[in-house]
């Protein structure tokens, strides 16, 4: 699976580091698997012939002959990875892989003899580096948009063709994770975590509740962080940066801002302003937990395009229910909303309107005041709120899996699992003889007629008489599925 390239200024010294030991001396016999120029020597093994200075300036040579000012990031940088269970490529199966990942990222076109200039690199036996530098040898420029989701479907037919391990396709869903230099930063900061998971958290939360875009922006605000409102030609805000206070760069002189699109996929302003919801009357735990459960059972029928509304108003509840609950089960909570988060977006769709989403967005409201009703109800409120939230999080994994949604079905179970935690934690009601509750899910007409398996282990209904409510019981680990995204450990 490739990696998402990244763009630099210095040819020589990215050379240097794929030729080189590597940051823990975990590079081993580094060399040329293919090129531009099929009989361009390896400057490792045939370092008499060529040095990695030279190729450096060869690669380097259509940026130089430019007569305009050579583009600030030139160099272009990706790498293609195998799964750990796959067998290990030989090089020429791996120059196979790279001339056609160059081909289809507009980089060197096949049979193109003006394109830009490129090697790979292979240093380890799983995987090998993309280099080229962004000028073809005509002077213009490539057309690279949309290169890495083009590389993706090209891995997806190398898998078939040499029987290696299939991934998941690219639905561009998978949380963006902080990069080393922004863990090492709050490493040195002493910071629990980087500043983009604190931002994330923090934006979530605010889109969660907002009913508009100013109460929106005001809400971040009002969580203490910095904003930046961008405005369109008519003065109209059309989009948002954030930056946590102290966090700066180049010297302190200016603050880290992050745009919304580059939190998370759901982040921008557009795909905020699709989840806002008129502000509905206050309620407490009770009425949230019946709203909760009245939508569990409406997207368990809900089809591929409502069901996409709903899971992603389940994200908005689950992302509120984390920062309104007992210090006791808040950690166990707010895991289980960052790990709902791939599951709240669906894929290939973005209709927000579904039939379980008013009754979501309700119980949202209502948790806006829980802490308040929390002290009045006690555990056995919370307790209720969290079977309701478990069972609806259950019909989130079934509607998922109905669909084909692998890596968004199982972030789901690992939810239901974090949150079964934190009901075991709130306390161990009486039992009962109430059978648990079968939760089936229709799927969408072109997937047959076919009818997945019920899930069965969705916690009873509490009685509604005095008596406490039950414990929730045992539940299936997560189901099988592989995570999609890039990432060292997944990428390929």
């Amino acid at each position: 699976m490739p990696k998402k390239a990244d763009s630099g200024d210095t040819t020589a010294g990215l050379l240097t580091y794929l030729f080189g030991q590597g940051d823990r001396d975990e590079h081993t016999d580094p060399h040329l698997v293919a090129a531009w120029d099929p009989a361009l020597p390896c400057p490792a093994r045939t370092p008499d012939r060529m040095t990695l200075s030279t190729l450096a300036q060869l690669l380097d040579a259509p940026v130089d002959a430019l007569r305009a000012p050579k583009p600030a990031e030139h160099v272009w940088h990706t790498s293609i990875r195998n799964a750990p269970t796959d067998r290990t490529l030989t090089d020429t199966e791996w120059a196979r892989v790279a001339a056609e990942m160059v081909h289809v990222a507009g980089i060197a076109p096949h049979g193109d003899e003006q394109a830009c200039r490129w090697v790979a690199v292979r240093h380890a036996p799983d995987h090998i580096h993309l280099v080229a530098t962004l000028t073809r040898q005509d002077g213009r420029r490539p057309r690279i948009r949309g290169d890495i989701p083009r590389m993706h479907t090209a891995a997806r037919a190398f898998e078939t063709a040499l029987g290696l391990q299939a991934m998941s396709p690219l639905d561009q869903t998978a949380p963006r994770a902080p990069v080393t230099g922004e863990k090492e930063k709050a490493t040195r900061r002493g910071l629990t975590e980087p500043a983009r998971a604190t931002l994330q958290r923090a934006v979530r939360e605010a889109a969660a509740l907002a009913t508009d875009t100013a109460d929106f922006l005001t809400r971040l605000r009002d969580a203490g962080l910095r904003v930046r409102e961008h405005h369109d030609e008519n003065g109209a805000v059309d989009g948002y940066a954030v930056a946590l206070p102290g966090d700066r760069a180049d010297h302190g002189t200016r603050p880290v801002w992050f745009s919304g699109r580059t939190l998370a996929y759901d982040l921008s302003l557009p795909r905020i302003r699709e989840r806002f919801h008129p502000t509905i009357t206050r309620a407490d735990l009770t009425r949230a937990h019946t709203r909760i459960r009245e939508a569990a059972a409406l997207l368990a029928r809900a089809g591929r395009t409502q069901g996409a509304g709903d899971v992603a108003a389940l994200g908005d509840l689950l992302t509120v229910t984390a920062a309104v609950s007992p210090a006791t089960v808040r950690d166990q909570v707010r895991a289980a909303a960052a790990r709902f988060e791939q599951a709240s977006r669906a894929p290939g769709t973005r209709t927000l309107q579904g039939t379980a989403r008013t009754h979501f967005k309700a119980a949202t409201r209502a948790l806006e005041h829980a802490p308040r009703t929390a002290r009045a109800g006690g555990a056995p409120a919370v307790l209720n709120l969290l079977i309701a939230l478990i069972e609806a999080v259950e019909a989130a994994t079934a509607w998922h899996r109905a669909h084909d949604h692998h890596a968004q079905a199982t972030a789901a179970a690992q939810a239901a699992t974090l949150l079964r935690e934190a009901a075991d934690l709130t306390g161990t009601p009486a039992r009962t003889t109430t059978p648990p509750r079968t939760v089936r899910v229709t799927p969408a007409p072109a997937r047959g007629p076919a009818t997945p398996p019920p899930v069965t282990a969705v916690p009873p209904r509490p009685p509604t008489g005095p008596h406490p409510a039950p414990r929730p019981g045992p539940a299936p680990g997560p189901a099988p599925g592989t995570a999609t995204g890039p990432g060292p450990g997944r990428s390929r």
